[in-house]
Parts: structure tokens; sequence; C-alpha cells
């Protein structure tokens, strides 16, 4: 029994000091990581005899250091904004122009980007959310209710009024293409809206368009909306696909229509989206086609994507710039979006009298003469500032853990 203690005791002992020298080994790594990141920084004339003695014996940490400081440059070089100069700016629409005209089957693939006009911010710009995140900067998520439709948004339904466009493809939760008059049965809205919630008890689901953002008692995984059916009584979730989270809802996020569209065209147009996430989605991209029969693709975005290279056309430009030429190209008038014509107003379904403090987002302002159809959550709205929860800004999940406290 004895030996056995022995033994047990010994095996511990063992472990402890593997630990710990697995602990001072890393710690001795770091200090070696430190000491020649310093000399690396001191121009080479400048440096010691004693500090280049160092660089020669660490020399597997300063080909890591190197592989580091490349990586870091052709990062920030990818989240740097070009702009096209004028000239060229017009001939690429130009181009872009004819492709339009002569598409037989157009889609579209929209982004954050075609909504920054409209005064929301997008992701991984410079002044994006997670660009934020990760400077360590606190961002907190505002009511969306003032933002309109931008002139992007119009240009896009107006294409398709004209039949050059035949579906849109989105990435954006804050429901402009649909307050743009763009048809529902055109429009697929992948990762959810914000103004819709459904009880998936019914069958079919049923579906309730509201005037104000119904996600801020949601996030990852967690739906619920705090209201019920009003058929049977089962509560209400939001249809927001977090990162992380697979949507299945058939509306709004159209799936099928998205597919079937992606499968059909001959050209796909890819504006303000950094497509890293829509990459991720082989059935928008025909990748079962021979590489000479997929679509055209042609994308307009300030930023590095990881589809430039496949690009017919990449410009650099603003979305409501780009838009505003390549209408201009195609001699077709920019709609102005018009409150009286939101589509939002007639497909709203209104609170129940025991659900009007069920949120306290800012509602939608009605047409005028339409103010007593608003809800009471109006005016908890107005007492609130910063909005904390809710679709914008999450999913922002890159593994960082927060620094111990020594």
């Amino acid at each position: 029994m004895a030996e056995e203690a022995d033994t047990g005791v010994s095996v511990r002992t063992e472990r402890k000091a593997l630990e710990k020298a697995k602990i001072l080994q890393r710690e001795s790594e770091r200090r070696t990581f430190r000491l020649v990141g310093r000399v690396l920084k001191k121009p080479e004339a400048e440096r010691s005899e004693e500090e280049a003695a160092v660089l020669l014996l660490h020399r597997e940490t300063v080909e890591e250091l190197c592989r580091r400081q490349v990586r870091s440059t052709v990062l920030k070089r990818k989240q740097e904004e070009v702009f096209d100069d004028a000239d060229q700016l017009r001939s690429k629409v130009r181009q872009l122009a004819d492709a339009v005209k002569h598409a037989k089957h157009l889609v579209v693939y929209t982004g954050a980007g075609i909504s920054t006009a409209a005064s929301i911010p997008d992701y991984r710009g410079p002044n994006g959310v997670w660009t934020q995140l990760q400077k360590g900067r606190t961002v907190s998520s505002s009511d969306l209710s003032k933002a309109e439709p931008t002139v992007t948004h119009m240009c896009i339904k107006m294409l398709h009024k004209e039949t050059l466009v035949k579906h849109v493809v989105s990435q954006n939760c804050d429901g402009l293409h649909l307050r743009s008059g763009l048809s529902r049965q055109v429009l697929s809205e992948l990762h959810g809206n914000m103004f819709i919630e459904v009880c998936t008890s019914c069958s079919p689901v049923r579906e309730y368009v509201r005037l104000f953002d119904v996600t801020e008692r949601t996030s990852l995984h967690r739906h619920g909306t705090g209201r019920r059916c009003s058929h049977c009584g089962s509560e209400l979730r939001d249809t927001i696909v977090h990162f992380g989270e697979r949507g299945t809802l058939e509306q709004p996020l159209n799936w099928k229509g998205a597919a079937e569209a992606a499968n059909m065209a001959d050209v796909i147009l890819c504006l303000g989206s950094s497509l890293k996430v829509l990459k991720k989605y082989a059935c928008l991209w025909s990748m079962n086609r021979p590489a000479n029969r997929r679509p055209k693709l042609y994308i307009v975005n300030l930023q590095w994507t990881p589809k430039d290279d496949l690009a017919v056309l990449k410009i650099n430009g603003k979305c409501d710039d780009v838009m505003r030429l390549l209408m201009e190209e195609l001699s077709i008038q920019i709609p102005v979006y018009d409150r009286l014509e939101d589509p939002i107003f007639s497909l709203a379904t209104p609170l129940l009298p025991e659900e009007d403090d069920s949120c306290t987002r800012e509602v939608i302002a009605p047409p005028n003469g339409q103010e007593e159809s608003l809800p009471d959550c109006r005016k908890q709205a107005e007492e609130a500032t910063a909005v904390q929860g809710g679709w914008f800004g999450r999913g922002y999940r890159k593994g960082r853990k927060k620094k111990k406290a020594s």
C-alpha cells in the first residue's frame, strides 16, 4: 500500500514538475519574442554587436516575427479604403452599365455598405462595428427607426421594376430593401429582418411585421421576443440569423429564391459587401459549374474582398455614387423615397392592448395623420438613450479572452 501511495505521489510530482517546466518555457519564449521584437524595431545601423548576436542566436524567432509583420501589413492593406478617381470611376461604370443592359438574369448581392448613407455603420470598414470592437472600443446599438432607404436601395427597386434586376440577395437586417418598395418575391434577406417576428408553432409560420425593432430582448440562440401569437398563444421569435446559427425560416430568408436565382444568373453584382460571409455559401456562386460558365462577377466596394481576383470588374467607390452614375448611363430616373408609400405601414400588425409595454424601441413614424396608430412603447423609447441588446453588432466572436487580473 505504501508503495502504491509513493507511486501516486511520484506521478503527481512529475506532473506538476512537467506543468511548471511548460510554464517556464512559455515565459522564456515570451521574453525572447519581446527582446527580439525590440531589436528588430531599431534600424540595422543602430544595432549594437550584442543585439546583432541576439538576432543570430534566435533566427527562428526572427523569422516568425517577420512573418507576423508581413501578415499584419497585408491585413492593414486589405482594410484600407481605396477610391477610384472620377475618370476611372465613370469608365468602370460604363462597363457595368453595358453588362447590366446585356444581362439575361442579373442578381444583386448587397451588404452593409449600401446602408452607411442611412447612418447605419457597416461592420468591417474603418469605423465599422467590428473594427471598433477590435480596437477595444465599446459599441452600443441604437434605434434604427429614423433610417430610410438610400439612393442605392431606390435604384435597385427601380432596376427591378425595369426588369433589369431579377433577384436581390441581402445580408442586411435593417429592412430597408422591403421599405424601398422592392417586391418580397424577389428579395432574400438571408440574415433576417429586424422588423419581423414570427410564430413557428403555427403552420404555415405566421408572420408579424412591426414598426419597431423586435430584437431588443433577443441574442445568439435566444430568439423569443416576449410577445405572443394572437392565434395560438405561442411565444413569437425574431428572424435574425446570428453567426454560429443556421437560418431555417422560409421567410424573410427566402433561401430557395436565392439559390434558384443564383443558378439562373449570368451576371452577379455585389454592392457594399465584404463577401467574407457570402463567399461561404457555395450555392450562391454556381461552384458546381465549370469556371467559364459561372456568372460574371462585378463588385462595388471600397475595401478588398476575397472575390476580387474572380471579378470581371472591381469598382472602388461608394455605392450611392456608383449607382447614380449607373442610372445616368442607363437613362433611368432614380425614384425618391416617399414615406407615404412605405410598404411597412400597410404590412405592419398593431400590438394588442396588453402588449403596449412590450417594447422600448422607437417606432417608425407613420405618414402624417396616422400617429394614433403608434403603440405606447414610443413613450418609453423617448426616455431610452443608447440601446443595448438586439441584432446589431452581435456575432463578434473572435475567441478573444479577457486578460486575467494579475
